[in-house]
């Protein structure tokens, strides 16, 4: 059976995938500094290894024959995701590929170097030919896979998601945000005048602080007997289903930027623990997507870590961990204004859940422009000066640095991409009035650090489907609804209002 086939390559990627996986996970958190060279070596003949196996001619000639064998539902749904997958890997010429990755490292390279002199002129050109290059790889792939060219870019993160549907529901959120942050804003400057927000007093040692995040991840329901919690430079899960490598990284002046982050990630690796273990080496079995995974990630964030019956329960474990002093005259409001204050601010990965999202957007329509070619890369810092006016009143016309240059993202060649952050929170959102309603004491399981009905509702719905069905679907399936942007402002008005 040519099927069987296809399951016994799917063995064969699943092997290369964990290797190169845990070999770059320990690449940032253990291996010295000299191990660098041959282990780029050693992930990069793997990734070419897995790039030969899976689109030589005879995995199509699989696809073709397996369409006419007897096979079962989920066999028939894992056999198109098969196909998607090897389309979408073949449909780019070896060359092209090629010169791709050279002029993306080339720029990478340069924007790491650049981007600390604030040297927009230096880094231009440099970013030209990678949008160069995007536009013609969003034009290969939009004639194999007969989509828009900006769909089939978005296509390789979120499967289903289209700038249709995508673009008026982002839209709605940007129109409700542009009105509300100067109200969140005030409303906070209100609360602060009633009640003057605290500070934490350290230092907090790091160790206690490492058992502190342990300590949450097992309540949540992390499996430590196929997982870990480690440090690096920038917090990551990784590491495959039966081994996640999770991270974070401490400061002791203070400790809920690295608990958020422990919970973050969190969120993503029960994701990847709770994916179907029989269907691990198909494609059908693996993460739906960067939206869905984001949204996993950010429910444990935002959804249940940012409320008050997180820390209701959250507390007194931190008491246990780091003493009684760590949040001594500390109640549950205080914290709450400690983790959702509200500030506008050019930088993206430091931005609130109010703010976040404007930055988001307003990538997400200047990619799509460089894209189309009604925007050119020389025109970029005055395009996002313009926007970041626009939705958050702040300018960045004379530092390039922490505008245009400031994400790794599009000197990577990764267009497509940003819109998986806010799709993930709204999913998030859309998610937790979905338990709210089949859970009716939610607030009380919560309060008492019983997260086991949250995650069964998430198990079933979302964790066990996989890639069963496309984005869009996966969430149609699991919250009656397709995405409504109307849930998160709701969410924001309650929280932030």
């Amino acid at each position: 059976m040519s099927y069987a086939d296809l399951e016994a390559l799917g063995r064969q990627l699943e092997s290369i995938d964990h290797a190169i996986a845990i070999l770059s996970a320990d690449e940032a958190t253990n291996m010295p500094v000299g191990g660098g060279e041959k282990r780029a070596e050693s992930v990069a003949f793997l990734y070419g290894l897995r790039h030969e196996t899976a689109t030589a001619p005879k995995v199509g000639e699989w696809l073709a024959k397996a369409q006419s064998e007897e096979l079962s539902e989920d066999q028939k749904l894992s056999l198109r995701e098969f196909r998607r997958v090897y389309t979408n890997a073949t449909c780019l010429p070896a060359d092209f590929v090629r010169r791709k990755a050279q002029a993306e490292m080339r720029s990478e390279q340069l924007w790491r170097d650049l981007r600390a002199k604030n040297d927009w002129a230096g880094f231009a050109p440099a970013l030209e030919g990678v949008v160069a290059l995007a536009r013609e790889e969003a034009q290969m792939r939009a004639d194999a896979l007969g989509l828009a060219p900006y769909d089939a870019l978005m296509e390789q993160y979120d499967p289903g998601n289209r700038v249709a549907d995508v673009a008026p529901v982002l839209n709605t959120l940007k129109t409700f945000l542009v009105d509300f942050l100067p109200q969140a804003l005030d409303a906070q400057a209100r609360r602060h005048a009633a009640r003057p927000p605290k500070s934490v007093s350290g230092p907090f040692p790091i160790a206690q602080q490492r058992e502190l995040g342990l300590s949450m991840m097992q309540a949540l329901g992390f499996d430590f007997t196929h997982g870990r919690l480690d440090v690096s430079h920038h917090p990551f899960c990784g590491g495959v289903p039966t081994d996640v490598r999770m991270t974070t990284r401490y400061r002791t002046d203070e400790f809920l930027t690295a608990l958020m982050g422990v919970l973050h990630e969190t969120g993503h690796a029960l994701y990847e623990q709770g994916l179907p273990r029989a269907l691990s080496h198909m494609p059908v079995g693996q993460a739906r997507g960067m939206a869905i995974h984001e949204s996993q990630s950010l429910f444990v964030e935002q959804q249940l870590a940012r409320s008050p019956h997180f820390w209701t329960w959250a507390m007194p474990i931190v008491a246990t961990n780091l003493g009684d002093d760590a949040l001594a005259g500390w109640d549950v409001e205080d914290v709450m204004a400690e983790v959702n204050k509200v500030e506008r601010g050019l930088i993206r990965v430091d931005a609130d859940e109010v703010t976040y999202p404007l930055h988001i957007i307003l990538r997400f329509e200047l990619e799509q422009a460089l894209i189309g070619g009604t925007l050119e890369v020389a025109d970029l810092p005055e395009a996002w000066d313009d926007k970041m006016r626009t939705y958050l009143g702040l300018s960045t016309i004379d530092n390039p640095a922490d505008g245009p240059m400031q994400d790794v993202h599009w000197p990577a060649g990764a267009f497509g991409y940003f819109p998986s952050y806010t799709l993930g929170a709204l999913i998030a959102a859309q998610q937790w009035r979905t338990i709210e309603q089949a859970l009716p004491d939610l607030p009380g399981q919560i309060a008492q650090g019983d997260f086991s009905a949250v995650n069964a509702w998430r198990r079933d719905n979302i964790w066990q489907q996989a890639s069963r069905y496309s984005t869009p679907d996966l969430l149609r399936r699991a919250t009656g609804e397709t995405l409504n942007p109307d849930i998160y402002i709701e969410h924001l008005k309650r929280r932030y209002g």
